[in-house]
């Protein structure tokens, strides 16, 4: 994929020049250590993640070794499971004779949108209902793109029933739904290149709720408390965490083994593994100003550390709605907020570090109004593929040979 670096100058242009500062300073923050060695994390949630095509860029990004670790949400697994974007065929739900009662908001029903050759290979998995799918063509509707394995029969109901199968094969391995998951995805998401790269990807504890089934499997696939050990030593392992238009962030600012925003201490006081982000770099990419605002309250005025020794709420005093993450965001000296689309942050951001690095990256993100990201959009569609079931019992069955003559 050629990369269109006059778009990504002018996502650089349009930047207000705090921004501008903030982004400079994280690209300068990642190549430096980079360079010595260190470790990158990115937080992901999900929505505008997926569409600006952000997840797949983290994926390149894992493949070309800059990125070494992801938290994310259930909802990003599930979509990536089913190959990040597809297109579907959205009709009245009153022509195919559903009971509206039990459809979604607006009486629609959906089609992935997708060849009988790719029917007939996916009829070999699971038990397709012929007669309504043959009404596909003829149905009033039309096409969209969405994220994927989402709404859309038969890829949304298949993606639920392959999390009851994957979570039967966590029970038996002990390893967490997303790694297992990976094995089948395609390299080209976050699963896939985390899983071929040996790169921990890891929903965070207050991002399991989200893509049916799959956060449930997701949730019951390993207990809570060894969830948030693995994502604790994921973090405890990187000089920088990118934040990328995430709502929440617990595990990060306040999970139970960290110490300097967090509970941490009272994990430490009982002689658990703890680890703490005081000298680390926390970057955040979002379009909520009112970040910034209360970094800049955190450091120009003495009214929130005021409030916190009275014991007062920050969020009636600053006049901003101060969440929980936010607040610990501001608090942090290290911090670095990048008030923005991810749209055009993100290509900024990537090209710039893997130019000083010396990489040559294969895929680049485009903010999806543009004629770049709609055509980045289309390629994901048709390049990026749903996760393959042989190819994860293949692998599953490897590992468990491993493990059984080790």
């Amino acid at each position: 994929m050629n990369i269109n670096r006059e778009l990504i100058g002018k996502f650089y242009d349009e930047l207000d020049e705090r921004s501008k500062e903030t982004l400079d300073a994280s690209v300068k923050k990642a190549v430096e250590a980079k360079k010595r060695g260190g470790k990158i994390a990115v937080v992901t949630g999900s929505g505008p993640n997926l569409h600006e095509g952000v997840t797949t860029l983290v994926a390149e990004l894992i493949s070309k070794g800059i990125v070494d670790g992801v938290t994310t949400s259930s909802a990003v697994i599930n979509h990536e499971m089913g190959g990040v974007l597809d297109r579907v065929k959205m009709c009245g739900a009153a022509q195919l004779g559903f009971d509206e009662k039990v459809m979604p908001r607006g009486n629609v029903f959906e089609f992935t949108d997708m060849t009988d050759e790719q029917l007939d290979e996916l009829g070999k998995e699971m038990l397709l209902d012929r007669e309504l799918l043959a009404k596909r063509h003829d149905a009033e509707g039309h096409f969209v793109t969405k994220a994927a394995a989402n709404m859309a029969y038969p890829m949304g109901l298949r993606t639920e029933m392959l999390a009851e199968e994957i979570h039967s094969l966590c029970r038996q391995c002990g390893l967490p739904f997303e790694q297992v998951a990976g094995w089948g995805c395609d390299k080209r998401t976050m699963l896939g290149a985390g899983a071929e790269n040996n790169v921990p990807v890891l929903v965070t504890i207050p991002q399991l709720v989200g893509g049916g089934h799959v956060g449930m499997a997701v949730g019951d696939s390993i207990p809570v408390a060894e969830r948030s050990r693995r994502i604790a030593s994921m973090l405890r392992d990187s000089d920088i965490i990118i934040e990328s238009a995430v709502a929440l962030t617990q595990e990060i600012h306040d999970g139970p083994f960290e110490t300097y925003t967090g509970h941490g201490i009272w994990s430490w006081w009982q002689k658990e593994s703890v680890y703490s982000l005081r000298e680390k770099t926390l970057i955040r990419f979002d379009l909520d100003e009112n970040l910034r605002k209360a970094q800049d309250l955190q450091k120009n005025s003495a009214m929130i550390q005021e409030a916190i020794s009275k014991g007062l709420p920050k969020t009636k005093i600053s006049k901003i709605p101060f969440r929980m993450e936010m607040s610990a965001f501001a608090r942090h000296e290290g911090s670095l907020p990048v008030i923005g689309d991810i749209g055009m942050i993100w290509p900024v951001f990537a090209l710039k570090v893997a130019d000083e690095l010396g990489i040559t990256l294969d895929f680049m993100s485009y903010k999806q109004e543009t004629e770049d990201g709609k055509a980045m959009r289309e390629w994901i569609v048709e390049n990026v593929r749903p996760l393959d079931r042989n190819k994860m019992l293949e692998k599953f069955s490897k590992w468990k040979g491993k493990v059984s003559n080790a």
